[in-house]
C-alpha cells in the first residue's frame, strides 16, 4: 500500500459520513495516472498553488486600489485568509480539508485587476458579460490546463452568493469567503479612515464583538456549532441574520459609495476600457484570429493582468514620453575640474 492509498483509507476512517472522499472523486476531464504520494485533492491544491494565476493575486486589488500601506489586503492575502478559515471549519467538522483548501486557493484566480471595479467594466464590455467565478474556472481548465477534479472546479464555480455548492466542502468555502472579506474589509476600512468602529451597526457588534479576532471567531463557531452532526453546513439563523446585515452595511458604506476606497475607480475603469478597445482593434487589424474570438482573447488577457501591469501597459500605450538621449556624467567631470 502506497502513501496515497493510506491517506485515502484514513479519510474513510476519520472523516464525516458527509465528507467528500478523494478516492470517490468524480475524476478529471483528462484521465491521469494517480500519484503514489498525494490524494487527488492534494494534487489539485498543489497545482493551484504553483500556478502563475495564483502568484499574480499578490498584485491584484481586494478593496483599496494599489495601497502604499503594506498592511492592506490584496487578492492574495484575502485568498489565504479564506483558506485558513475554511480549513479550521473543515477540521472541526471532519470534512475533507484538502478539498476545502484547493477550492479556497483557486476561488479568485479569475479576478480582474482593480477588484470588482475591473470586473464591472469587463461585464459591460464583453458580449455576454463577465463573471469572475466563470473566469476562475476558465483559468484552471483552459488557460493553465490544470486538469483539476470536478469537485474542485465545482467549488470554485459556486463560491459566490447565488450559487449552491454540491459538496459540504464547497459550502464551507462559500461561507469562509464571506466571513473573511466582511471582517478584513472592516479592518482595512478603519485603517484607511473610511469608517470608524463606532460607525458599525451596534446590534451586529454587540452580537459578535467589537474586537475583530473575537468577531471572526464567533462567526466560525456559529458555523461549527450549528453544523456538527448535520447533513448541511450553515450558520444559525440568528448569526446569519447579523452577518448579512453587516455585509449589507459594508456594501452601502464602503463597497458601493464614493468613499476613499472608491476615489480612483473612475480612473481604473478608464484604464480597463481603453486597454480593451486597444487590444480588440489591434487583433482585428492584425487578423490573427477571427473577429468572433477577439472578445474572448482580450478578456482572458486583461483579466489576468495585475493592477500595476495594467497601469504600466496603459502608460506605455497612451501616455507620451519625452525624447531619451541617455544619461551623461559630464557635470561630474566639470565639478572635478573646478574643485580647489
Amino acid at each position: 500500500m502506497n502513501v496515497r492509498e493510506k491517506l485515502e483509507q484514513r479519510e474513510f476512517k476519520f472523516l464525516s459520513d458527509i465528507a467528500t472522499k478523494s478516492a470517490n472523486s468524480k475524476g478529471r476531464k483528462l484521465p491521469e495516472q494517480q500519484s503514489d504520494m498525494r490524494t487527488d485533492f492534494q494534487r489539485d491544491r498543489d497545482r493551484i498553488l504553483h500556478s502563475k494565476a495564483f502568484r499574480r493575486l499578490k498584485h491584484k486589488t481586494q478593496v483599496f486600489l494599489s495601497p502604499f500601506d503594506d498592511h492592506f489586503r490584496t487578492r492574495l492575502t484575502h485568498t489565504l485568509e479564506v483558506s485558513q478559515i475554511g480549513r479550521s471549519i473543515a477540521r472541526a467538522l471532519d470534512l475533507n480539508e484538502d478539498l476545502v483548501e484547493a477550492i479556497a486557493l483557486g476561488h479568485d484566480l479569475g479576478h480582474t485587476p482593480f477588484g470588482h471595479c475591473g470586473e464591472g467594466v469587463l461585464d459591460e464590455l464583453v458580449p455576454g458579460g463577465f463573471n469572475h467565478n466563470i473566469q476562475s474556472v476558465r483559468v484552471v481548465e483552459i488557460i493553465e490546463h490544470l486538469n483539476l477534479c470536478q469537485e474542485t472546479i465545482e467549488g470554485i464555480m459556486t463560491h459566490s452568493w447565488g450559487y449552491t455548492p454540491t459538496t459540504p466542502e464547497g459550502k464551507v468555502v462559500q461561507l469562509a469567503d464571506k466571513i473573511a472579506y466582511i471582517n478584513h474589509d472592516i479592518e482595512d476600512s478603519i485603517r484607511a479612515g473610511v469608517i470608524s468602529e463606532n460607525d458599525l451597526p451596534k446590534d451586529c457588534i454587540e452580537y459578535f464583538s467589537p474586537v475583530q479576532s473575537k468577531r471572526l471567531s464567533k462567526m466560525i463557531h456559529e458555523i461549527i456549532n450549528n453544523s456538527a452532526g448535520k447533513a448541511d453546513i450553515a450558520m444559525s439563523d440568528e448569526a446569519w441574520a447579523y452577518t448579512t446585515k453587516l455585509r449589507k452595511w459594508m456594501f452601502d458604506n464602503v463597497y458601493n459609495d464614493t468613499s476613499t476606497a472608491k476615489l480612483e475607480e473612475n480612473k481604473a475603469r478608464g484604464v480597463i476600457r481603453d486597454l480593451y478597445n486597444y487590444y480588440s482593434n489591434m487583433l482585428q487589424d492584425m487578423k490573427i484570429c477571427s473577429d468572433i474570438k477577439i472578445p474572448r482573447v482580450v478578456t482572458d488577457y486583461i483579466s489576468g493582468m495585475t493592477d500595476r501591469y495594467a497601469v504600466e501597459r496603459y502608460k506605455e500605450l497612451f501616455i507620451p514620453t519625452g525624447l531619451k538621449c541617455g544619461t551623461k556624467d559630464d557635470n561630474l567631470f566639470k565639478l572635478a575640474n573646478l574643485a580647489q
